[in-house]
């Protein structure tokens, strides 16, 4: 590391001169003589040793020199109040001279590369101060000249006085040092040169060879000025204080410590060349002969007293300490006294309790420095840095201070850092606050570091030398600490670390605000914001930006900081009058916070911060506003303001007319609309007008969503539109033009409201509503444009390559004399309450309200929505006794289309009709029905649609739950079990339940009774389910599924076709002739309606990847095994009626009608995709269609064992043969199968079997059974068991195998061909058995 030594540790040379030589420099107008000597240093080219005489070459030599009385003096004053006269004093400076530096900084481009002027102002205050300290040594000084001139009547005598001078030193300043006396020889002394070289001759024989005798010329009148290096400045000394007249010891003043102290010490001096080369020759003969010898002198010495406390321990007991253990005693470091054989002057030491009391306290004298830190001092002046590291470091170990000189003396490493951060929490205080002499001590460490220390290393990634500022500012308010934070802030500018110095200068300017600095707290402030506005390089593709709806060029740095910043600055310039450029940046505020608060989610403990932040944003900028108005010479910068904050949304806006619904999901309707579209494609070209036109004379209405971006309430005065018409001007407008003005809207903070503004127009044109207008705060005149960008254009290359967009889209309006217009009027009772399940009569009122007749009208309800026109039953024919029903479909899944309202003749203006629709609420999430009925006025005309809604509240009604259970009985080989629960708040009556199915037919068990279910009660229902003989329909549905689901899985457009119609059995739990509900085709109509909802959700929730488009061509409508239960219900004291569906019941056994295409698509070779996404979800969509219904696998054989036989034999007569009969049932409708039931041999004994610890019979029939079932044929197997003891027998150890054949139902019978392959044994959870009783007695 490349070392320069800072000139705060160069050597330290006190002068005292006469009074006769103090009266010859201000007579010749010649600043202190410690003043002159000072303009000479630094001395070029000065050559030292090291202890093993090494020569160390010094490109320049820094001495510093200061008048030993105003030491003196100094050194009495207690160092904490001293140390913060010397924070104030620099603070005071910075205040002065900061303007003509900002002033000047602002016009140079270069000002990052250049060091600050207040930072070198900074290093010069500290580099004066030369006052010794308690902690360290540096000040302390080396030399003391005792300077005289012959202009003294005796200049002999002056010497013997300034050498009989007593020191004024407190104890703990080093008295070492060397003592030099200068006789300087005027031209216009007595003394002629003889007697002056006589007088130098006597002085050195008596005191030594440290005397010099410099001639100086000093003409009259004195020469020009000669401009020398401008001197560090001092602290002037403290205001006379009267209680330290009394302190005993004070030294009197002087005529050197009571001279006026000027604001800055000389820059130029009126000395002849002469003069000045005989002072140069004084000043290197000075050094050279006496200063720089006499200091390697001490070194050696030191340096043998030090080497020889440490060789004993270190070499001779190193091994004996480790084996037999160290005494108590230790080395005492030498104590540090003056040497014989040293000049040295007497001392008188002064302790003073006020001075001391931060250390020691007033009782006890606080020693010098040690002896072995004035040698690693001294050998880090001289050069000899291996001899001082090794000093320091010892120094270090031992806690005496060192870590802070170490950082410059070393090679950059990773330790560098840990000695910075041990020197500087050595001097910091656990305290919150700093003591001003600990802050002034962290200056000093900083100041140096960062002037020994090469640039490129203290800017090194190993070092990172700019935060060792940042520590050494600690929590500090005053303005030095300030100005290190702001160097720091420079350094990582450099570095290219921008957010890191954005923040320190925003540090320093907040510390330096606080100490009234202004015009730099402003600079810092507009330093951090030019760094926060840079724009970051962006690496990201310019797709990203455009994805995420992001202007790149508009992207500023470091938004989350910006205000931060802005906001103090902001206020700085309001302070000092500033006031358009502060209103300016309290806009910017708005927009970065809006920007912050939508892009993060704060968390709790932030919010009222942000909220009291945008809150004060806005109350200074009104503040500011308020002022700048009220000077009429600044209105014209009113129009320089636009808020950078939209509270308009101009993809919500709309227009709403007279009839139109408000408060409905737009996105609903939309898709209601493009449903009519595809519906009526197929059938003609007229198209749907989205929006009616306005009626002259009438209001309609613009709804414009105002949203608050910020977290702060905000005012918004004077609401209105701005609106134009094609082809006409604005008196026109003013004419016939009426739009509504809104005195004053209050947004709360986040806060979304909608508002609409009423248009009336009086003669027929086309609006167009451009802008909205208001006074944002009711101060400031805002327009906002309501226009929503157009869509993104794809036609040519080059609209692809470079974003091009339609032209924007506009609010119109259109308004002509005469319309078509319907008006739809639902005549219910708000609120509408009904159950679910129930199905309810509304009356539509259809009214002609426009100017021309209506001839045709569609009604489209919801996706999800069921309703039909009601048929009256009076209109419902049936034959008498006919108790079940049977309705056809052609089994595709129902689309969601219109129905044509019939009308017998066209609606006439001014005419209305009524019709009843029934309609069934489903739960929802919107919980509202949603009308859009369809007119137009002839064949071949443009359709118009009306809206109409209405909210309802549903409430439960019944709950239905089935089981579903296989018997051995032959004619109905299923039993289902319903429960029918009321879960409403009243009692409720069944009037009919419904069985539908295309195969299975169903017969209650059991009579039910008629009587009403109470609340909260259950009743149940057992249905005998037996198959219809047409099963050729689940042949044929099956391979219509799997033809279309293998062109799905095989990425094949699906063909167009339909699945087979069915038949559909209505079969009636209830024998009464009165109730035949499905007969009303409105009924069947919403049945048809629930089921479909039923299954499109299911299709959804487990088939995601396949379109919705083509769900109803791929899937059928039924499954030829389902079976769906209605249940009817009433409540007869309320004119309630419904039903509820249960449509989740499947009956039979399915044997996988999809395996064959999905083991055809596995084996296959399938093309991969290269996206991950695509792979996937095909591998999600086979999976799905495995899984599915159509894929169904289960074992079709039920066995079924003759259970509680129990037989009575004579035991005495011997065994007893019990025969057992085996039922077997193939459960299948359309698959034959082959079992094999095998009897296990019996043990060798009787032992225990099951968990019921039965006995176990032995078989003595055949062990195996072999067999044929064809679809729903059942077989009786009678098996011979022997017996030899009473007791209770246990029907297990069998097993059946099964092998399911392929399908016969075509007829044709092949051979066979195994699909499926099962194995059962006896139910683990019950057991057969039968019982054997002894019946001898």
């Amino acid at each position: 590391m490349a070392f320069a030594l800072p000139s705060s540790l160069s050597p330290h040379v006190c002068v005292v001169s006469s009074p006769d030589l103090e009266q010859l420099l201000r007579v010749s107008f010649l600043p202190p003589l410690e003043d002159i000597l000072q303009s000479f240093s630094p001395l070029p080219q000065v050559t030292t040793r090291t202890t093993n005489l090494i020569t160390v070459p010094h490109d320049t030599f820094a001495i510093r020199f200061s008048n030993l009385v105003d030491v003196e003096n100094a050194c009495m004053e207690d160092e904490e109040k001293r140390s913060a006269r010397t924070i104030d004093w620099i603070g005071e400076r910075i205040s002065q001279r900061c303007p003509k530096w900002v002033a000047d900084l602002e016009k140079d481009s270069a000002r990052d590369s250049k060091r600050p002027p207040w930072w070198d102002e900074l290093r010069r205050c500290l580099e004066g101060d030369n006052i010794p300290s308690k902690t360290e040594g540096w000040n302390h000084p080396v030399s003391i000249i005792l300077a005289v001139s012959t202009t003294a009547p005796n200049p002999l005598q002056a010497v013997t006085t300034l050498h009989s001078r007593t020191l004024e030193f407190p104890s703990w300043v080093d008295t070492t040092h060397l003592v030099c006396t200068l006789i300087i020889h005027p031209s216009t002394s007595t003394l002629s040169d003889e007697e002056a070289t006589a007088l130098f001759n006597a002085v050195k024989k008596q005191y030594g060879v440290h005397v010099y005798l410099l001639p100086l010329i000093l003409p009259s009148p004195p020469p020009p000025l000669v401009p020398i290096p401008p001197l560090p400045p001092q602290l002037p000394p403290p205001p006379v204080d009267v209680e330290q007249h009394d302190i005993p010891g004070k030294p009197k003043s002087t005529l050197s410590n009571t001279r006026e102290f000027l604001d800055a010490r000389p820059n130029s001096l009126r000395m002849s060349e002469g003069d000045i080369q005989r002072t140069v020759r004084f000043m290197r003969e000075f050094v050279v002969m006496s200063l720089v010898p006499w200091m390697e002198k001490c070194v050696i010495e030191w340096n043998e007293a030090y080497s020889s406390s440490r060789r004993l321990p270190s070499r001779l007991f190193s091994s004996t300490r480790r084996l037999f253990g160290s005494g108590t005693s230790t080395p005492q470091t030498p104590v540090h006294a003056s040497s014989t054989s040293l000049s040295s002057l007497p001392v008188r030491s002064h302790t003073y309790s006020t001075s001391q009391t931060s250390l020691s306290g007033p009782s006890f004298l606080l020693p010098p420095p040690s002896q072995q830190r004035r040698l690693a001092e001294f050998s880090t002046v001289l050069g000899d840095h291996k001899l001082a590291i090794g000093v320091w470091e010892s120094l270090r170990k031992e806690g005496k201070g060192g870590s802070d000189i170490l950082p410059m003396l070393l090679s950059p490493s990773p330790a560098t850092t840990l000695h910075i951060t041990h020197s500087l929490a050595a001097i910091f205080p656990t305290a919150s606050e700093l003591p001003t002499h600990a802050q002034l001590q962290a200056l000093r460490y900083a100041i140096r570091w960062e002037t020994s220390i090469s640039p490129n290393d203290f800017l090194s990634d190993t070092l990172e030398g700019e935060r060792w500022l940042v520590w050494a500012a600690g929590n500090s308010e005053e303005a030095p600490s300030a100005l290190l934070l702001a160097h720091a802030a420079l350094l990582s500018v450099r570095k290219q670390a921008k957010r890191r110095a954005a923040l320190w200068y925003f540090f320093a300017a907040s510390k330096l605000q606080k100490c009234g600095i202004k015009p730099l707290a402003m600079y810092f402030l507009r330093r951090a914001h030019e760094i926060l506005s840079d724009k970051p390089r962006k690496l990201l593709s310019p797709s990203f930006w455009e994805s995420q709806g992001i202007i790149a060029s508009e992207n500023v740095g470091f938004n989350a900081a910006v205000s931060g910043v802005e906001h103090p600055l902001g206020r700085l310039l309001y302070a000092t009058g500033e006031v358009h450029g502060a209103i300016k940046l309290f806009l910017g505020l708005l927009r970065l916070s809006s920007a912050v608060s939508d892009g993060e989610n704060r968390y709790d403990g932030n919010s009222e911060e942000s909220l009291d932040s945008d809150k004060s944003y806005l109350e200074d900028f009104t503040v500011a506003l308020s002022h700048l108005k009220s000077i009429s010479s600044q209105e014209v910068y009113l129009n320089d303001l636009i808020i950078p904050i939209k509270f308009a949304v101009p993809a919500s806006c709309r227009l709403i007319l007279r009839r139109d619904v408000v408060g409905s999901g737009e996105l609903e309707w939309v898709h209601m609309e493009e449903t009519w579209k595809s519906f009526w494609k197929p059938r003609g070209k007229e198209t749907l007008e989205r929006s009616g036109k306005a009626v002259v004379g009438d209001s309609f209405w613009v709804e414009v969503v105002l949203h608050n971006p910020l977290d702060a309430e905000v005012t918004l005065a004077n609401l209105t539109l701005i609106v134009e018409a094609q082809g006409h001007d604005r008196d026109w407008l003013s004419r016939n033009i009426q739009v509504e003005n809104i005195d004053e809207i209050t947004l709360c903070a986040k806060e979304s409201r909608p508002v609409s503004f009423a248009v009336r127009a009086s003669e027929a044109s086309t609006l167009i509503i451009t802008d909205l207008k208001y006074d944002f705060l009711g101060l400031l005149l805002t327009k906002e444009s309501l226009a929503r960008r157009g869509l993104r254009l794809q036609d040519t290359l080059q609209q692809r390559l470079i974003p091009t967009y339609a032209p924007d889209i506009l609010i119109k309006a259109e308004i002509e004399h005469d319309n078509l217009e319907l008006d739809v009027s639902l005549a219910t009772d708000e609120p509408l309450l009904v159950l679910e399940g129930e199905y309810k009569w509304v009356e539509v009122r259809l009214s002609n309200v426009g100017s021309r007749a209506i001839g045709e009208v569609w009604l489209l309800a919801g996706p999800e929505d069921q309703i039909c026109p009601y048929c009256p039953p009076g209109k419902i024919s049936r034959k008498p006794g006919d108790l079940a029903g049977v309705l056809f479909t052609d089994n595709k899944l129902p689309q969601w289309t219109p129905y044509n309202v019939p009308l017998e003749e066209d609606l006439q203006p001014s005419v209305g009709i009524g019709t009843t629709l029934i309609w069934r609420p489903i739960r929802s999430v919107s919980q509202r029905i949603c009308l859009l009925f369809i007119y137009r006025e002839r064949e071949g005309s443009t359709f118009y649609c009306t809206k109409a809604t209405k909210n309802y509240e549903i409430n439960s009604c019944l709950t239905v739950s089935a089981k579903t259970y296989t018997t051995p009985l032959k004619l109905h080989p299923f039993q289902v079990n319903v429960e029918i629960s009321n879960i409403s708040s009243t009692a409720l009556r069944l009037t009919q339940v419904v069985t539908i199915s295309p195969i299975w037919q169903c017969r209650p068990l059991h009579l039910s009774s008629s009587a009403p279910l109470e609340l909260a009660q259950s009743v149940n229902l057992s249905l005998a389910a037996f198959p219809s003989e047409d099963k050729d329909c689940i042949r044929k549905t099956l391979d219509f599924v799997a033809r279309t689901l293998g062109d799905v899985l095989n990425g094949r457009k699906v063909e167009s076709g339909n699945p087979p119609p069915l038949r559909l059995s209505c079969n009636h739990a209830f024998n009464s002739e009165d109730h035949l509900p499905l007969l009303n085709p409105a009924v069947s109509h919403l049945y048809f309606c629930g089921r479909r909802n039923v299954v499109a959700s299911s299709i959804a929730r487990s088939h995601p990847h396949i379109p919705e488009a083509s769900r109803s061509s791929t899937f059928p409508f039924y499954n030829p095994l389902s079976l769906d239960i209605l249940v009817f219900w009433e409540i007869p004291s309320e004119q309630r009626c419904g039903f509820t569906l249960l449509s989740s019941l499947t009956l039979g056994s399915s044997h996988g009608g999809l395996q064959e295409i999905i083991s055809d698509v596995e084996q296959a070779k399938m093309k991969r995709s290269m996206y991950a996404e695509t792979q996937r979800e095909k591998m999600e969509m086979l999976e799905s269609i495995r899984n599915s219904e159509w894929n169904a696998v289960s074992n079709p054989l039920v066995v079924s064992v003759e259970d509680g036989l129990v037989i009575e034999h004579d035991f005495d007569k011997g065994g007893c043969l019990v025969y057992v009969t085996f039922t077997l049932r193939n459960y299948s409708l359309t698959h034959p199968l082959r079992y094999t039931l095998k009897f296990k041999p019996s043990l060798s004994k009787i032992a225990a079997v099951g968990p019921l610890n039965l006995l176990a019979p032995r078989y003595i029939s055949p062990l195996t059974i072999r067999g044929t079932l064809q679809p729903s044929e059942s077989s009786s197997v009678e098996t011979r068991l022997w017996v030899s003891c009473p007791g209770m027998y246990a029907l297990s150890r069998w097993e059946a195998e099964v092998e399911v054949g392929e399908s016969w139902l075509d007829g044709s019978k092949t051979l066979w061909q195994t699909r499926h392959c099962y194995v059962q044994g006896p139910p683990a959870e019950y057991c057969s058995c039968f019982t054997v009783n002894n019946s001898h007695t």
